[in-house]
């Protein structure tokens, strides 16, 4: 079972978004970045295929040369190779992206003489939420896709894949190759062992710089949605605090 499992460089969530002056792109100076979660499940997914039937799990990422590191913590809970797609521009879209990729695909294929048995992307990414690459690079090869998958097994030369959706459950059956995209909770990511990250410091990791073509469709603005601010008052101390205390119970329809 040979894998190759796409994955994207995404800012860390949890801190407070600023836009740059352009208000088209977020200012990530200081955040940290990590792996996007649906695509943490897409590595873990492959390694447990791998483990279970043999074969190796070749992790790619389109981004600058820090993405590195996100190839780096594939590698050490089990990816075998790692394919970085080079650039610092910041435009790539879902379209550009899907291109690079399928083009990257190929050269791989081409150079292994033999197609990957399945191809595994997150359904969306978490910064952009996109959800087309998985399906546009599935078209641009001709190779038949499911999206949204909970749960995935290999059944001879097939896979069958399962989801939920609006309360029905769906099952398909896709013969490799074939591309899936999966949601997080498909799995429980495992953490790097310290042999793997020591294995992960020594790996090789190939580099190309891809092709750039423009889109259709541009970035115009971003807004960052507006936050309730809530403040605390302070009603007194010790038992003088009481009854403006209650007054805010029944106000509240706590207590009457």
């Amino acid at each position: 079972m040979e894998v190759l499992v796409c994955v994207k460089r995404v800012p860390m969530v949890g801190g407070r978004i600023v836009l740059r002056e352009d208000r088209c792109h977020i200012d990530t100076t200081l955040l940290g970045f990590t792996v996007s979660p649906h695509e943490e499940c897409a590595v873990e997914e492959a390694v447990r295929l791998t483990e279970r039937l043999g074969g190796s799990v070749t992790v790619l990422t389109l981004g600058p040369p820090e993405a590195a590191e996100q190839l780096r913590s594939a590698v050490s809970v089990g990816a075998h190779h790692a394919v970085l797609l080079e650039t610092e521009r910041d435009d790539f879209g879902p379209v550009a992206t899907a291109r690079a990729v399928t083009r990257a695909v190929e050269r791989l294929e081409a150079e292994r003489g033999t197609p990957f048995d399945l191809l595994l992307l997150g359904n969306e990414a978490a910064d952009t939420g996109d959800y087309q690459v998985g399906i546009r690079v599935a078209h641009a090869l001709g190779r038949p896709v499911a999206t949204g998958i909970k749960h995935l097994w290999i059944d001879g030369g097939a896979a069958r894949a399962r989801r939920t959706y609006r309360g029905t459950e769906e099952l398909f059956s896709l013969p490799l190759p074939a591309v899936v995209t999966v949601k997080e909770g498909i799995n429980l990511p495992r953490y790097p062992s310290l042999p793997g990250r020591m294995r992960a410091k020594k790996a090789a990791i190939a580099t190309s710089v891809p092709e750039f073509e423009p889109e259709g469709l541009a970035m115009q603005t971003l807004r960052v949605p507006v936050v309730e601010r809530k403040s605390a008052e302070v009603l007194g101390h010790g038992a003088a605090a009481v009854p403006a205390l209650v007054e805010v119970l029944v106000s509240l329809g706590i207590v009457e």
